[in-house]
């Protein structure tokens, strides 16, 4: 299982419209298994197919190195990590909305504050291609829905203001340019 290099902001593939997933093949299997390798590699607590070059919709996430750190008490209620999604859509957001600080593999060395629904429900097809519904909060829904951004071209820094965005504008265009230090490999055009 290879270590597949992460594409940085400025790659096209990260704004590009996904395809659904038609079938679990082969190679789709083999994608999820290099995903969770590459994720786990660059300390990651989630990865999108886009992140890796691949227009599709399907990413994971494993927040449990987080869980059992910072937030014990919410070990217990956690599903099964890492979670597989495949083809998923977002059904429901809650009104209540929580401000955290986000990262981004594909945006390394910049963290901002974003705020997105508490609590979402989002349907799916885990890895043995069969539908699941679940309804998440707290940390796991913030990790969803910014995985979820990134197969809808979407990145974290979207949702921060604008006059934010301008401040960081020469340091995103360096990171663009690969000018970036990543302890994990990057893509490069």
């Amino acid at each position: 299982m290879p270590i597949l290099p992460i594409h940085l902001i400025g790659q096209p593939v990260l704004r590009r419209k996904t395809e659904r997933i038609e079938s679990i093949t082969p190679e789709v299997r083999q994608l999820i298994q290099d995903m969770i390798m590459t994720m786990g590699n660059a300390e990651g607590i989630g990865l999108a197919a886009p992140q890796v070059g691949h227009p599709i919709r399907l990413f994971v996430v494993d927040i449990s190195p987080l869980i059992e750190d910072l937030i014990p008490e919410e070990h217990e209620t956690l599903p099964e990590q890492p979670m597989i999604f495949i083809n998923p859509e977002i059904i429901w957001e809650s009104d209540d909305e929580d401000e955290f600080e986000e990262g981004c593999l594909s945006i390394p060395e910049i963290k901002e504050y974003v705020k997105r629904p508490a609590s979402i429900e989002i349907t799916y097809q885990d890895q043995s291609f069969s539908q699941q519904t679940i309804t998440v909060d707290s940390l796991l829904a913030r990790v969803i829905q910014h995985e979820y951004d990134h197969i809808e071209g979407t990145l974290f820094i979207d949702h921060i203001s604008a006059f934010r965005r301008s401040l960081l504008k020469r340091r995103l265009s360096e990171i663009a340019r690969n000018n970036v230090e990543a302890n994990y490999p990057v893509y490069s055009a």
